[in-house]
């Protein structure tokens, strides 16, 4: 459970780094891009004890696959709340399949 509290912590400040500035087009890329360097320092301050703990009960498949689950989740709400988007059933549906996906990751073949 830390781990996947420590992603989601994790993931929030990676989704503003990577599509926060997106917001603010008219600011200098210089700008946006020191901005998204500082936002992800504090990514990486959760991303890798997420990582570390993780590590001792998932394989690092699983680890990837966790993280990329709580980045569609996280990124649903950012795209809703920040930037004011609509999530269009298609959008869904493709994050679904993508979600139908840790199936394959995460259960035990014989």
């Amino acid at each position: 459970m830390r781990t996947v509290i420590l992603l989601f912590i994790s993931n929030t400040f990676m989704t503003f780094a990577w599509y926060g500035h997106l917001k603010y087009k008219a600011s200098p890329l210089w700008i946006a891009i020191l901005a998204s360097w500082g936002i992800a320092f504090f990514e990486y301050c959760f991303q890798v004890p997420a990582n570390r703990f993780g590590s001792y009960e998932f394989s690092t498949a699983q680890l990837k696959t966790i993280q990329e689950v709580i980045t569609l989740v996280v990124f649903c709400f950012f795209s809703v709340l920040y930037m004011k988007e609509d999530l269009k059933w298609n959008v869904l549906v493709g994050f679904a399949f993508m979600v139908g996906a840790v199936f394959f990751v995460f259960k035990k073949w014989s």
